[in-house]
Parts: structure tokens; C-alpha cells; sequence
């Protein structure tokens, strides 16, 4: 072997070892061990200041507070009452915070805010790293929404979503899927990504901890992305109602992989029913397409406690969906797979505030409406609301209740509560009952016979034994009845109740059955809702009996007012049976008003 060529070697291997003990005596210096142990301080510290991190946090304190035995503390009388008012006020808000009460929400929230600062350490130089406030492109679709939405909050309260959608136009058209030539209604990243940069303002640390705070509330206590959005003044908020379900999409996953083909929009790429955030506002399904709950796990959290107050019982497979109302009036829906094909819930609310036909009815010559709905009740006429979902028939009940005379009694038979009249109406004499596990509409029913009631309103006649009741019990239990009810007809309407009668066995004549009905039924104010949102009453019918028992019709159906073109249009004389039986129901005063009020509008014009 060269001898040059084993001194080389030898020299290269004798470089190597010399650079090896440098290098290890350099990592070993204080000065590498103290870089080291910063970079590992600051992951730690980055782990820290996440909303995962910081939501667990909070949890673990809260539940060892709720827990703590005091009594092992030795404290005086004095502070060991006080500790132990402050833990129940404690337990009895992390409770009433998750059934809708804003009040217990916002002393949860608090509570995190001062924990957040004084315990924590959160402050302004590591709160960005929580949200990345300071940089837009870091921030989330969700991040910049709910900074949106807590600047519009900080000006318009519970109006803010309301608002925003006004102001940016953001429930117009649009084209959702070029493929399938579909249009509807939503709300998109871009929209967000546009407002935030339009409204963009600095932040200070205390509104950045705001918006930290509801964050973290949301997902310990609250309803995930919607929590907020609950709260707003809008017709309500849903989730889980589009998307692929988990189920199928992990069939089509199955399929794609053994087939190895791929046809259109993919279950891997489509969105999944976590992703499925939409609001209700002015009529319009509205999509959040920008909103997730991020899992299926989280969806089914917020399944699982919206619907809890006052323990309506447990949702499981057996009992595949739950009926309930919010403590701040909500009607709540909640259903769940096997019975539904995902996990979803329907969050709807009442405007009870504004519950008045002034502020219903606001088109051209609405007062030829509002005074005809106003004689209606005052004349004790049996009246049915009719109209599509969402067309704003339980909130025009709620105001007709206002016109009906006081020294009346009212009992009112609800699946759900959902007039909450003695809300609006705290001085009469009202009393509500619905349905429960064990007690039928039916039964319900019975029991108000006995109640003294004046006037029974019936919030939805949807089943046929409820319907068969609403005739029974306008024929003899009570002066008059107001319901509601689906027919998108006035003749649908009376055929539908004729059904009913039948198919609960009150009648077998088809024909005797229809001819109580319309001996039955005055009047049907029906409510129509078109494309854009705008609601109205498309027309008022009287229905007016034939009086030849042996004629084939059994009634005729007049439009007393219709809606055309924009404006209420006075069209069929009331019926002189009808004008007769009001004024004998009314007050001397009123009658001569309603006769006033027939003569200016409808003149000599007749319908009957």
C-alpha cells in the first residue's frame, strides 16, 4: 500500500476527531445549553397560549372550584358562608349559562376574563399569540367573523348580525353550484375576509381579551361557533342540516378506494355535516359557508346540552329527537342519528318585543289589514292562521292575542312553548299547557274543558286528533278558537279538517263531516313569504256556509282583502251574518266603529 496514501488517510481521520471534540465541547458550552433550554421555554410557552390549552385551563379550576371541600379549610362562620355563596352562585350559572340565559353567560364569561389575567398571565405581549390579531393572513375564517361581529355588538347589542347582513347586503341570490345551476343564500370566507379589511380598527388588549374570552366560553359552555350567533335578534340558527354525513361519507371513502375511481365532488372534498352552519333571517336559509365545528364530535356536544332546559329527558337511539324550549323563549329541535341521518339541531326564536300587527303588516294600506285582524278578535270570530313555515304565523298569533278583550280568559295548547303569552301579556289571565312524553295533545285538550276558558288558541292543529278537536271544542267548549295550521288553501284547509274528523272516527259521512267544519270556520288569515324574504298576508277569507243543506257545495269562499301588486286591496263585503255576530260580541263603541270601518272600505259591495 502507498505509504502517502496511509498518511492522508491518517490525517483526514485525525481532521475529523479534532473537529468532533470542538463541536461537542461548542454544544456544551453555557451559552448552547441556555439557547437549548430558551427554545424549549418557548415552545412550552407557545403550547401554553392556545385556545385548547387555555379552554382546558379554565375548565380544570372552574370544576375543582364547583367541588372544593371548604369545610376542610378551617375557615370562620362568616367567610365560610360567604365561600359557599359564591361557589353555589358559581355552580347555579355554569348550569343556567348552557339553557340560553345571557345573564349567567356573561358571569361565566367574567370569571374567565379575571382568571385569564390574574392567574394565567395572559397580557399584552403574548396575547397575539392566542389569535394572531395584528396579522390578517394568519387569522381564520372564524377569528375575523368574531372580531366582525364583536365591533357591530359593540354598537348595535343583539342587532349586530342583523346589521352586518343589512349593511354588506349579504342575504341577496347567489350562484352556489355551477354545476348543478343552483342558487340560494350565503354568507362566504371572501365576504368576511372584504368586511374585515373595509372595517378594519385597532384593537386594544382589553377588546382582544373580549374576544379570547367568548372563544374559550364557547367551547367549554357554550354552543361552539353558533354561541353568539344564538343570541342575535335573528329568526334563527341551525347546524348539521347539509354536508355529507359521516356515515356515508366513509362508505364512499370505502367504494373510492376499492374501485379506485373518483366521479364529481368527492366525499373526500365535499363538506361534512360539522361543516353546516346556517341562520334563518327574514325568512331566508341563509348558509355560513365560512363556519365549521371543526368535528362531529363537537357538533354532537352542542346537540347534546342545547336542548336541556327544565330536563325534557334524555336524547338517545330509542328517543331519536327532542321538542324543548330555550330559557329565553327558543323553540329548540334537536335530532340525532339512527332517526336522523346526522346530528342536527334547529334553534328557532320569536321577535316577542315587536310582537304587534303594526310592526307585522307595513305594506301599502296595511291598515285596511290590521283594523279587519283587529275586529276579528274583538267579534270573537273562530280564525285560523295558515301559511308556510317560516312565514310568521306563531308571531302574528301573538299579536292578535293583544286585541282580543281583556276580561276574556285564555288557554292556550302548545307542542312546545313557543307564544309565551304571558310574557308579552303578564295581566291576563292565561295558562298554557303542551305535550310530554305522557301526556297526548289530546289529553292536553280535555283538561282545559275544565279550566274556564274563554278562548282556546291552539298553537299548530298538526295532528288529526288536535284538528278534530279545534272543530269539537269551537262548537261548544268555548266562545272561540284561533290555531294555525299548514294548508296552503283555503279549500286545503277545510278538507284537511274534514280528514281529520274522519280519520278519528267523529264522523263517517264525508259530507256531514265538511258541512261542520264550515259551520265551524269564519275565517283564514293566510300568510305567504316570497323569495326575498318579505312576509305578508296574501289574503283574508271568510267562509260562509251554503244554505241549502241538499246544494253540492257546502260553503263558499270569499277574499274579504287581498294582496296585490304591493298593497292591500279591499275586496268581498264581509258577510251581514258575520257583521251581525261581531257586534253582538262587542262593545257599543266598537260595533259602531266596525260598521264605520265596512262602510268606508267596502261600501255597498257584497260577498255573500
Amino acid at each position: 500500500m502507498d505509504v502517502s496514501y496511509v498518511m492522508n488517510l491518517g490525517l483526514i481521520l485525525l481532521i475529523i476527531a479534532i473537529v468532533g471534540v470542538l463541536l461537542k465541547l461548542k454544544l456544551s458550552s453555557p451559552d448552547v445549553k441556555q439557547l437549548s433550554q430558551q427554545q424549549s421555554v418557548q415552545t412550552m410557552q407557545d403550547q401554553q397560549f392556545t385556545i385548547v390549552q387555555m379552554t382546558a385551563y379554565v375548565r380544570e379550576y372552574l370544576h375543582e372550584h364547583v367541588n372544593e371541600n371548604i369545610y376542610a379549610l378551617g375557615l370562620s362562620g362568616e367567610e365560610l358562608r360567604r365561600r359557599n355563596n359564591k361557589r353555589l352562585e358559581l355552580r347555579r350559572a355554569l348550569k343556567g349559562c348552557v339553557y340560553g340565559d345571557l345573564q349567567d353567560k356573561q358571569f361565566v364569561k367574567d370569571l374567565i376574563y379575571d382568571l385569564l389575567v390574574t392567574t394565567y398571565g395572559l397580557n399584552e405581549r403574548n396575547i397575539n399569540q392566542v389569535i394572531p390579531f395584528e396579522e390578517i393572513e394568519r387569522c381564520t375564517d372564524q377569528d375575523l367573523f368574531e372580531i366582525i361581529l364583536y365591533w357591530y355588538k359593540g354598537n348595535y347589542g343583539l342587532n349586530a348580525l342583523s346589521t352586518l347582513i343589512q349593511t354588506y347586503q349579504l342575504d341577496g341570490l347567489r350562484l352556489l353550484n355551477e354545476e348543478q345551476d343552483t342558487e340560494g343564500y350565503r354568507i362566504t370566507a371572501e365576504d368576511i375576509r372584504f368586511i374585515y379589511i373595509n372595517e378594519y380598527r385597532p384593537l386594544t388588549f382589553e377588546q382582544k381579551l373580549h374576544i379570547i374570552v367568548q372563544r374559550i366560553y364557547q367551547s367549554y359552555k357554550g354552543f361552539s361557533v353558533v354561541d353568539e350567533i344564538r343570541d342575535m335578534r335573528i329568526d334563527g340558527v341551525s347546524g348539521g342540516v347539509s354536508g355529507v354525513p359521516g356515515s356515508i361519507s366513509f362508505m364512499h371513502l370505502q367504494e373510492q378506494m376499492m374501485t379506485g375511481r373518483r366521479s364529481g365532488l368527492s366525499s373526500i372534498d365535499a363538506p361534512k355535516s360539522y361543516d353546516s352552519v346556517w341562520i334563518f333571517y327574514r325568512g331566508k336559509s341563509i348558509h355560513m359557508s365560512f363556519l365549521s365545528f371543526g368535528s362531529e364530535i363537537e357538533l354532537k356536544r352542542v346537540c347534546q346540552n342545547i336542548y336541556k332546559y327544565n330536563n325534557p329527558g334524555q336524547l338517545s337511539e330509542t328517543v331519536g329527537y327532542k321538542v324543548n324550549e330555550m330559557k329565553d323563549g327558543s323553540r329548540i329541535v334537536v335530532v340525532r342519528p339512527h332517526f336522523a341521518e346526522s346530528w342536527a339541531f334547529f334553534v328557532r326564536k320569536f321577535d316577542i318585543p315587536n310582537a304587534s300587527l303594526e310592526s307585522l303588516i307595513q305594506d301599502q294600506n296595511a291598515e285596511i289589514v290590521i283594523n279587519l285582524l283587529k275586529y276579528l278578535m274583538k267579534g270573537a270570530r273562530i280564525t285560523a292562521v295558515t301559511g308556510q313555515q317560516g312565514s310568521g304565523k306563531t308571531t302574528l298569533l301573538m299579536a292578535l292575542v293583544r286585541h282580543i278583550y281583556g276580561t276574556l280568559t285564555l288557554r292556550v295548547q302548545e307542542m312546545a312553548f313557543e307564544l309565551h303569552l304571558r310574557k308579552i301579556y303578564p295581566y291576563r289571565n292565561i295558562l298554557s299547557f303542551r305535550e310530554t312524553d305522557h301526556i297526548r295533545g289530546q289529553d292536553g285538550l280535555d283538561v282545559q274543558k275544565k279550566t274556564d276558558g274563554a278562548v282556546n288558541i291552539i298553537g299548530e292543529a298538526a295532528t288529526d286528533p288536535v284538528a278534530a278537536w279545534v272543530i269539537q271544542s269551537s262548537q261548544v267548549a268555548s266562545l272561540f278558537t284561533l290555531f294555525t295550521h299548514h294548508a296552503k288553501t283555503f279549500n286545503d284547509l277545510i278538507f284537511s279538517l274534514r280528514n281529520s274528523l274522519l280519520k278519528i272516527g267523529v264522523f263517517s259521512n264525508e259530507r256531514i263531516a265538511e258541512q261542520q267544519v264550515v259551520r265551524v270556520i269564519g275565517f283564514d288569515v293566510h300568510l305567504r313569504m316570497d323569495r326575498n324574504g318579505h312576509r305578508y298576508i296574501e289574503r283574508i277569507t271568510e267562509c260562509v256556509p251554503s244554505g241549502d243543506l241538499a246544494c253540492e257545495n257546502t260553503y263558499e269562499a270569499f277574499n274579504i282583502v287581498e294582496y296585490r301588486e304591493g298593497a292591500y286591496v279591499a275586496v268581498n263585503r264581509l258577510s251581514a251574518r258575520s257583521i251581525t255576530e261581531m257586534s253582538e260580541q262587542m262593545s257599543e263603541q266598537d260595533a259602531v266603529k266596525l260598521a264605520a270601518f265596512v262602510e268606508k272600505h267596502w261600501g255597498e259591495r257584497c260577498g255573500a
